[in-house]
């Protein structure tokens, strides 16, 4: 037990000083050298633990990914409440400001963690942006049983458009991110057809 406690606690550790990296410096920034040095660890600690380093990111990915499990029942137990422009603004501004966005852009860069990535999740697109679409897809059914977006409104449709609009303008690293009230008023747009009477 003592060992496996710390295993869990080298691996936060190192998967910690990724995200900072990553947040602070960019993909392309992320090598193992800057991993460890940015963890205060010996090179040798992340191949003691991952087979390689392509091995480390990917295991990174899908532990962010498992993260986003808290948001989804968080988000689906909010149906009915507030209003769905709200909860959803609310949801994916905490998404895109994470290390989600960078997550992205790492998967988007490095065509072995891809690789390695469709291996863990065969049916997967886009590491994150596949979760959050399901994410926002089900919180979208459940409030359209609760009759508050159109019976007939597509959330399959709605859904990927509206984590895609909000996702570019958080996209560009070097910019100022947009405020809530930008990501509300996409939201407001988005779903317009589907939310009579709602802001």
């Amino acid at each position: 037990m003592p060992t496996g406690v710390a295993l869990r606690e080298v691996r936060e550790q190192l998967f910690n000083a990724a995200e900072r990296v990553l947040l602070r410096d960019g993909p392309s920034a992320l090598t193992s050298r800057a991993v460890t040095t940015e963890a205060g660890c010996a090179k040798g600690v992340l191949h003691r633990h991952f087979a390689d380093f392509d091995g480390f990111l990917a295991e990174l990915v899908l532990d962010r990914i498992d993260r986003l499990d808290g948001q989804a029942a968080a988000l689906h137990e909010s149906a009915g409440t507030g209003t769905v422009t709200g909860n959803l603004t609310g949801t994916l501004v905490r998404l895109f400001e994470s290390v989600a966005i960078a997550i992205v852009a790492l998967v988007t860069s490095r065509d072995d963690l891809r690789a390695r990535l469709r291996q863990a999740r065969p049916d997967d697109g886009v590491p994150l942006l596949t979760e959050a679409t399901a994410m926002i897809a089900r919180y979208l059914t459940a409030e359209r049983e609760l009759g508050r977006i159109a019976a007939r409104a597509e959330v399959d449709t709605l859904a990927p458009t509206v984590v895609g609009a909000v996702h570019l303008p958080f996209a560009d690293r070097t910019g100022t991110p947009p405020t809530t009230e930008a990501v509300h008023k996409v939201v407001r747009t988005v779903l317009a057809g589907a939310l009579p009477g709602q802001d």
